[in-house]
């Protein structure tokens, strides 16, 4: 064979290599713009955080059944409980899932970003491992009191914690509640013993008696039972009111100025989905969280919605990862494990 053959019969192989390789570079391309376009074509699993029957367990199923239809007739979702370690048994799970939108979490980012700072080892880097594609509601906590304390406002309960001094005392349940209350003690220089219980519920009894002088309740705990008068709330954590008790006042307007702390309810993916999917999905989750119907219902069990589209709310969670670093401080909470 000549030195032109060799060349030509080289070059003929090169080509039909391309031709092949380019073929099937074309054909995943298609196989994988079918995928985006059926999304989605098998079961969905929705992780929830919490225990089935839990606050939260009741949030996840109702924002995930009432999202689902959005997705098309045949959608179908699964939810599936990973409980423990305060939510991050599901984060770690969410952040080991397969980056094809077929696992995400509801739950609120703001406890994904609060456990950033929680644990000496949360297992993930929030600000690496996960997308938030929008937000449903947010749930500032609450200064309660009982019903029949002599506290009609804010400045009522400050000055007479002010006057009993180190005898003055307030319990908190969680995280998002000690931080609030720590930040009230702090900014208003007060010698105030604060009390943690398990629970809402074990802290009742204490506060009806008289032997607390206020609470630091969830709004899911707190607001129907303020709608109820078996609790008064005297002020919310957020620096803005709350649209569903716009009669309620933030901390900030009663006399405590700079305290914005806020729990938050969203929908997650892993990073790593592709795009079309995740614009899917992000549509979904808003077109649920906009409905009068979840609207209502987030206004009847205490929560007030706050929507958000993918870039605000992946900004939100950032934004709460470097602010429990500093809460952590003002609270003197240590880091677990």
């Amino acid at each position: 064979m000549t030195h032109s053959k060799k060349t030509g019969a080289a070059l003929e192989i090169t080509r039909r290599r391309f031709v092949e390789g380019g073929a099937a570079v074309l054909a995943f391309g298609a196989s994988a713009f079918a995928q985006d376009a059926n999304y989605p074509s098998r079961e969905v699993h929705v992780i929830a955080a919490f225990p089935a029957g839990s606050g939260a367990d009741v949030y996840t199923r109702y924002f995930a059944e009432n999202m689902r239809p959005f997705l098309g007739s045949n959608a179908v979702f699964i939810v599936e409980n990973k409980v423990g370690a305060s939510g991050n048994v599901a984060i770690n799970h969410l952040a080991r899932a397969k980056p094809d939108g077929y696992t995400m979490l509801i739950h609120a980012p703001s406890a994904i970003a609060a456990n950033m700072s929680l644990f000496k080892e949360p297992g993930y880097d929030a600000t690496k491992a996960f997308d938030v594609l929008g937000s449903v509601c947010r749930l500032p906590f609450t200064v309660s009191v009982s019903p029949n304390s002599p506290h009609k406002t804010m400045q009522d309960l400050i000055a007479a914690v002010k006057a009993k001094g180190d005898k003055a005392s307030y319990g908190t349940t969680a995280p998002t509640g000690q931080v609030a209350g720590a930040l009230m003690k702090s900014i208003l220089k007060l010698p105030i013993v604060e009390v943690p219980y398990r629970t809402a519920a074990d802290s009742v009894n204490d506060l009806n008696s008289g032997n607390l002088d206020y609470m630091m309740y969830d709004p899911i705990f707190a607001m129907p039972k303020h709608r109820a008068g078996t609790v008064r709330i005297l002020a919310i954590s957020s620096k803005e009111r709350m649209t569903t008790a716009p009669d309620i006042p933030t901390m900030n307007e009663s006399g405590v100025p700079g305290v914005d702390v806020n729990g938050w309810w969203g929908v997650a993916v892993p990073t790593g989905v592709p795009q079309p999917i995740k614009d899917k999905i992000a549509v979904a989750f808003r077109q649920m969280a906009e409905k009068p119907e979840t609207k209502k219902w987030l206004a009847d069990l205490g929560g007030d919605p706050w929507v958000v589209g993918p870039a605000e709310a992946q900004a939100r969670m950032l934004a709460d990862i470097k602010d429990w670093a500093g809460f952590m401080k003002v609270a003197n909470l240590q880091p677990q494990g």
